[in-house]
């Protein structure tokens, strides 16, 4: 019997006790991941670690009280004791009254394969061939002085749901990785930078030596930083920092958060959020995707939402519980750990690209911010305050001109996202990705 065959009979077993103990509906989430890394420095083996995890996670209703519990037994002596305390739990809970399990009719009657699993498996000595070919790429590159280490890492999880309402269902899926970071300079002038790739199957892997070459570019560019004067001027957000900004607008419209009233988006449904011609995508049906999955964490069927549509907002984020507190129906964007309930999130979430290179995006910026990395916790999502210290590099007539450090940039996210501008160089290497963004009048702190 295999693992998911395996998690449906226990999964049916146990709903069955739990209504027998008297709940109302229940629902169990079972989660087995084994994983596999290496890492090293300066040419020498570091860390060997070889991982396996095997969580279960049930949720009780009487009424609308509920409670969740987790383990790690899977024994038969200890799952009835779980189900006797969950049970026991949720009459002790206070009443929800937007809780519960999703509808019958709102559950996935089918769901496809995304191709989310890799069947070919490596092993040690391949993972750390990767690891060593991207650090020695890195530490080959005139001006690198130092590493903090290279990584490689492998793991394959398979995910099981089954609740009351009849869903039962799961999925397997892997994830590979590689990451390298190197120093450039010496003393007091060093400066540090990496590169990563991240994707379901080991072929899709960016070529570690072409990783550690970035790496290493990425840390000599940085060398020699200036400190620029107090303005407002024009900031370019490099495709990292970019997907980060759309991760904050994920969190504005998540559903909870909007439900709660702490959103500064919770009255604009239906209104111009961003400039006009942007449209964004959440979208758990991309083949391959990081965050893809064939159902979300309370049973629903996955499928894509445009979020912003010629820069409108047009859905929130939503789980079952949110979906109700806002009178909606759910959008099927649950997510959920074993020993936790529900939540809204995002699966894979870009912004579309525009039509301009990031050279064609800065041309006519005379004086400018082209930022790289951000650091700090100066983002309000309750007010829309966007505070951030922040390095990169200054912008002069168009190009590129030379790095700078110790800078804070502010500005609303409000104002933000309605004057920011795409490039055309989108890239998916995580699960939040967005190209290249030009934004408008923002505050630039220096000295």
């Amino acid at each position: 019997m295999d693992s998911l065959s395996r998690f449906s009979s226990l999964s049916a077993s146990l709903l069955d006790q739990a209504k027998r103990l008297g709940a109302t509906a229940a629902d169990i989430l079972i989660s087995e991941s084994v994983s596999l890394s290496v890492s090293q420095r300066l040419r020498e083996p570091e860390t060997l670690e070889r991982a396996q995890a095997l969580e279960l996670g049930l949720r009780v209703f009487t009424g609308k009280r509920s409670a969740s519990v987790s383990t790690t037994d899977l024994s038969r002596e200890a799952l009835n004791l779980l189900t006797e305390r969950a049970v026991a739990m949720s009459r002790l809970a206070p009443e929800d009254p937007h809780a519960g399990l999703l509808p019958k009719t709102a559950l996935a009657a089918s769901f496809s394969d995304f191709n989310l699993r890799d069947e070919a498996e490596p092993d040690v000595h391949r993972l750390q061939a990767l690891a060593a070919e991207a650090e020695d790429a890195a530490l080959s590159t005139a001006g690198i002085t130092n590493s903090e280490g290279a990584d490689a890492g492998w793991s394959a999880s398979r995910v099981f749901l089954a609740t009351s309402e009849g869903f039962a269902g799961g999925y397997a899926s892997t994830m590979h990785q590689l990451s390298v970071s190197v120093l450039a300079g010496k003393d007091d002038g060093m400066q540090r930078d990496y590169d990563f790739s991240m994707a379901r199957h080991g072929g899709d892997l960016e070529a570690p030596s072409k990783l550690g070459k970035k790496a290493a570019e990425k840390a000599l560019r940085k060398l020699n930083p200036r400190k620029v004067s107090s303005q407002e001027t024009t900031v370019v957000f490099d495709p990292e920092m970019a997907s980060s900004l759309l991760s904050q607008f994920a969190g504005a419209i998540n559903g909870a958060s909007v439900a709660r009233g702490t959103s500064f988006l919770k009255s604009a449904m239906g209104t111009k959020v961003f400039a006009p011609g942007i449209r964004i995508v959440d979208d758990p049906t991309r083949k391959r995707g990081l965050g893809s999955k064939p159902f979300d964490a309370e049973g629903m069927a996955a499928t894509p939402l445009v979020l912003v549509e010629g820069g409108v907002l047009s859905h929130w984020l939503l789980d079952h519980r949110s979906a109700n507190q806002l009178k909606l129906a759910s959008n099927g964007r649950a997510a959920r750990g074993a020993g936790s309930p529900p939540s809204p999130s995002s699966t894979n979430l870009w912004m579309e690209p525009g039509t301009v290179s990031p050279e064609g995006l800065m041309k006519d910026i005379k004086s400018g911010f082209y930022v790289t990395e951000a650091f700090g916790m100066g983002i309000n999502l309750t007010t829309g305050d966007y505070s951030q210290g922040a390095s990169g590099f200054w912008i002069e007539n168009g190009e590129i001109a030379y790095p700078v450090s110790e800078i804070t940039i502010a500005g609303k996210l409000q104002d933000m996202f309605q004057q920011l501008t795409p490039a055309n160089d989108l890239i998916f290497r995580t699960r939040t990705n967005a190209p290249t963004l030009r934004i408008e009048r923002m505050i630039v702190a220096g000295s």
